[in-house]
């Protein structure tokens, strides 16, 4: 997909083969844009007589398509209704755009200009684009690998990025939310192809490949990948606990980025959980919609998906991706609820629940990661069904050792429409993980099943700044990976990088 600027200060003059023009509800009738006043004035008021109609109010997310307009070169004009003026955000704008880009996904067009970023202000605008890049870019994605029968694919080859008040500033702002839009979905269609592969495709053997082949697109980009024999020999019981009730065998895939000026400049480091299957081991998961658990890698893919789109944008950071892949699985190797195994740090830890998996497999990983001196540690994980109690599929759950990087988080997440909110940790959750045998529990029992999750992690994490980011409720929705969390964690690393 090419994403460019048109600069015509005259929409009607536009020859892309469809224009999308904003506009927004009012009290008694809807309110034209800028854009749409031109385009209305060029083909004879058609515009606003249909808005005189009532037939279209401007409620956001409806549309409408006039073909053929006399005066008017671009072949359709869309309306997009964005609601309400004054609260016409980057959240709005999401639903806009993917509302006009869902209602011409079956058409024949090859080209499509988009006025909505005109609706913002001169310093929103950098960001109003990338939304719309991330907005119309996931609306686009489909996996057809395992369909005998093809689709078509789009037409579509072109979406440009339209104002009616074009300047060299307003270019340039724009063109760096392009670039930003662009690599940012780069990043999420790798997750979301990772996490859609069916599970007897994507083991963790094909992850490590896949992390190959990213390292291999770019030089800034070196990779090392920890076998079970490596993991072995340092110590990591609690990871290879998990690993070996499964015939694929577990990796630990450790990428390093390369973009700061100072090569020894501490990085900051993301850490994701790869189950790459989830049966539950010995405690067996429910049968219904256990097909899901193929998405347990969400936070490997989406840790993965970001350094791609940190790559792209060429960021001048240095960055670490920890990836601890692994399956889960009944076997006669497997684990048994109550067997006590030893973490890379020394904490013994007894599995009283099997299904407890995530934090086996990251407390070694967050432990190792400690070995680069990391300025900041951020891990993702499908890691609690509490979390969907908590939160539902709207916001992943946040939890730190320090507010002042949780705070960080949420403002990138709220600035890219992939928010978070920040749960709280203590000593009186703590204690729920207490062991009749060991020196942790690997669950805390049902209350506040994110939190003591969370301060089991936090065990392995009081050498630096963490955050811990659940992403249960926001990693998958139905049959489909969302790419979820690679939106804000790729704007926290530009926000890092540039502020």
């Amino acid at each position: 997909m090419q994403y460019t600027i048109n600069n015509s200060d005259s929409p009607a003059n536009n020859q892309d083969d469809c224009i999308v023009l904003p506009v927004f509800s009012a009290d008694e009738s809807a309110e034209l844009h800028l854009a749409a006043k031109k385009v209305d004035k060029a083909c004879s008021g058609k515009i606003s007589k249909f808005i005189d109609t009532g037939d279209f109010k401007g409620t956001l997310e409806e549309t409408h398509i006039f073909y053929a307009l006399d005066g008017v070169k671009a072949a359709r004009v869309m309306l997009v209704g964005c609601g309400d003026k004054d609260k016409f955000d980057t959240t709005s704008l999401n639903k806009a755009t993917k509302a006009a880009a869902k209602a011409l996904k079956s058409s024949t067009l090859s080209s499509v200009s988009l006025y909505l970023a005109d609706a913002f202000k001169p310093k929103e605008v950098q960001n109003a684009v990338t939304q719309i890049i991330i907005a119309y870019a996931d609306n686009e994605y489909q996996l057809l690998d395992y369909k005998s029968e093809k689709k078509d694919p789009s037409k579509l080859d072109k979406v440009s990025i339209s104002f009616t008040k074009p300047s060299d500033k307003l270019s340039e702002k724009a063109e760096l939310g392009i670039q930003h839009g662009a690599s940012i979905a780069k990043g999420m269609k790798l997750s979301r192809d990772l996490a859609n592969h069916p599970g007897n495709v994507c083991t963790p053997t094909y992850i490590a490949d896949e992390a190959k082949a990213v390292a291999k697109d770019y030089s800034s980009i070196s990779i090392e990948i920890l076998e079970e024999a490596d993991m072995e020999k340092l110590g990591m019981g609690s990871f290879l606990s998990v690993s070996k009730g499964s015939d694929q065998p577990g990796k630990m895939i450790v990428l390093e980025y390369k973009g700061a000026k100072d090569k020894k400049q501490a990085p900051i480091a993301l850490v994701g959980k790869g189950i790459t299957f989830d049966t539950g081991g010995i405690s067996l998961k429910p049968g219904a919609n256990m097909d899901e658990m193929k998405f347990d890698m969400c936070g490997a893919a989406g840790m993965l998906g970001t350094l791609k789109a940190c790559a792209e944008m060429k960021l001048p950071l240095n960055v670490v991706v920890v990836l601890a892949a692994a399956e889960n699985m009944p076997s006669g190797r497997a684990s048994k609820p109550g067997d006590i195994v030893t973490s890379m740090a020394g904490k013994t830890i007894e599995v009283l629940n099997t299904d407890a998996e995530g934090r086996l497999v990251l407390c070694d990983a967050l432990t190792y990661v400690g070995k680069y001196k990391p300025e900041v540690v951020i891990d993702a994980a499908t890691l609690t069904g509490a979390c969907i109690v908590a939160l539902g599929h709207h916001i992943c759950a946040v939890l730190s050792n320090d507010d002042d990087l949780a705070g960080d988080i949420i403002d990138a997440g709220n600035s890219i429409n992939d928010r978070a909110w920040q749960l709280p940790m203590g000593e009186d959750y703590k204690k729920q993980l207490k062991s009749s045998f060991a020196d942790l529990g690997n669950i805390g029992g049902p209350p506040a099943g994110t939190i003591t999750a969370a301060c089991f992690l936090a065990e392995f994490t009081k050498d630096y700044k963490w955050a811990h980011l659940d992403i249960a409720g926001t990693a998958w929705s139905g049959k489909d990976s969302t790419g979820r969390p690679v939106p804000l964690l790729s704007q926290y690393l530009i926000n890092r990088a540039f502020n």
